[in-house]
């Protein structure tokens, strides 16, 4: 049997092995080639402090690429059984290093787990991505220090909406959450080629790092319901598509101190929490 650089079989081998057929309803999508893996994790780091969680890591590309890169200990969060056992060989091989965690990671409160620093590296399932970022990002809100960094794989235009700059057309609700939170970069791309299946879409790592303190005060839900209104609607100007929040519109935009012609995609983030904080003063209690 031919073996991978650190001694394990190569990931076609494990494939075939464990009958890990890509399942579609889990938004799998394998990357095998383990240099792709490495640079991805290099891009993770520093890994040797804290924990570092892998979201859906499949037949282990990933996870071998944190390991290999020097990882003190991943903890990777599966609920597909047949990859559970496939990643037994990975744990037996970096003594105790991996622990393979049996449950569903838009459940799992990653805070309680491992120790700080806590970074997140993943190769995140398509069909979850934004949900799961949305809640990890609803945890730094409530604690700065939830996560040192968060280097994730999305579609391409996910990532074109994480980076976007106001007045153009990825500018949304997804850009003022992440921003007003991370610094967000978007690092590389990967081709469908890369992957078993290939999926249709090209793919992009981006490295999000937690700031100290966000842009500016908000409430977290204050700011999504105004994210979403505005957004919902952004054609329109903020006088209408605000209305749906039920409280006293001209009001709300009066005391926020933005013009009331405006559309969402030319606000800053900061006049979105300004809005968030007045909406928070008028919405039914």
């Amino acid at each position: 049997m031919t073996r991978s650089p650190d001694g394990l079989p190569p990931l076609r081998e494990v494939i075939s092995l464990y009958d890990l057929a890509a399942k579609k309803s889990l938004g799998q999508n394998f990357l095998l080639d383990l240099n792709l893996t490495s640079r991805i994790a290099r891009n993770g780091g520093p890994l040797n402090q804290g924990t570092v969680f892998e979201i859906g890591p499949g037949p282990g590309g990933l996870t071998r690429g944190l390991l290999m890169e020097g990882a003190n200990r991943v903890i990777a969060i599966e609920k597909d059984q047949r990859c559970i056992k496939a990643l037994k060989d990975v744990t037996a091989a970096y003594n105790g290093k991996l622990e393979v965690i049996d449950q569903d990671a838009l459940k799992t409160d990653l805070t309680q787990l491992g120790t700080a620093p806590r970074r997140v590296v993943a190769n995140l399932p398509y069909n979850i991505s934004t949900v799961l970022l949305l809640h990890w990002l609803k945890q730094l809100a409530a604690d700065p220090t939830a996560f040192a960094s968060l280097t994730l794989m999305f579609q391409k235009e996910v990532v074109d909406r994480l980076t976007a700059k106001p007045r153009t057309k990825n500018y949304g609700r997804l850009t003022i959450m992440t921003q007003w939170l991370c610094d967000t970069t978007a690092l590389f791309d990967i081709p469908p080629r890369a992957f078993i299946p290939p999926p249709k879409v090209t793919s992009t790592v981006a490295r999000l790092e937690p700031r100290s303190q966000p842009l500016a005060k908000a409430n977290v839900y204050d700011l999504e319901k105004i994210t979403e209104a505005a957004f919902g609607q952004r054609r329109k100007m903020l006088r209408q598509s605000l209305k749906s929040l039920g409280v006293d519109t001209p009001r709300l935009i009066l005391e926020a101190n933005i013009k009331e012609t405006s559309r969402a995609e030319e606000l800053s983030i900061e006049e979105f929490c300004s809005l968030a904080r007045v909406y928070g003063t008028l919405k039914p209690t």
